[in-house]
C-alpha cells in the first residue's frame, strides 16, 4: 500500500541551471542530495518541505521545471 501512497504523492521536477564550482560546500551537497551535480540533470523528487528547503537553499543554481 506505501507505493501506491507515493504514486498519488505531489512530486516536482527540478533542473540545475549552474555550476556548484567555487560554491560553499554545503550548497554542493545540497545539490547532491536533490540527486542533481550536472547542469542540464533534471529530477524528480516527491514535494515535500524537506524538498522544499533544499531547493530554497540552492535557489540560484536550479529551477522548478514542473509541479504535479
Amino acid at each position: 500500500m506505501a507505493k501506491a501512497a507515493t504514486k498519488s504523492a505531489k512530486t516536482v521536477k527540478v533542473e540545475q541551471i549552474a555550476s556548484a564550482i567555487r560554491r560553499q560546500k554545503a550548497q554542493r551537497e545540497t545539490l547532491i542530495g536533490l540527486r542533481l551535480n550536472k547542469i542540464g540533470r533534471v529530477s524528480e523528487l516527491q514535494d515535500t518541505p524537506s524538498v522544499r528547503g533544499m531547493i530554497a537553499k540552492v535557489q540560484h543554481l536550479v529551477r522548478v521545471v514542473d509541479e504535479k
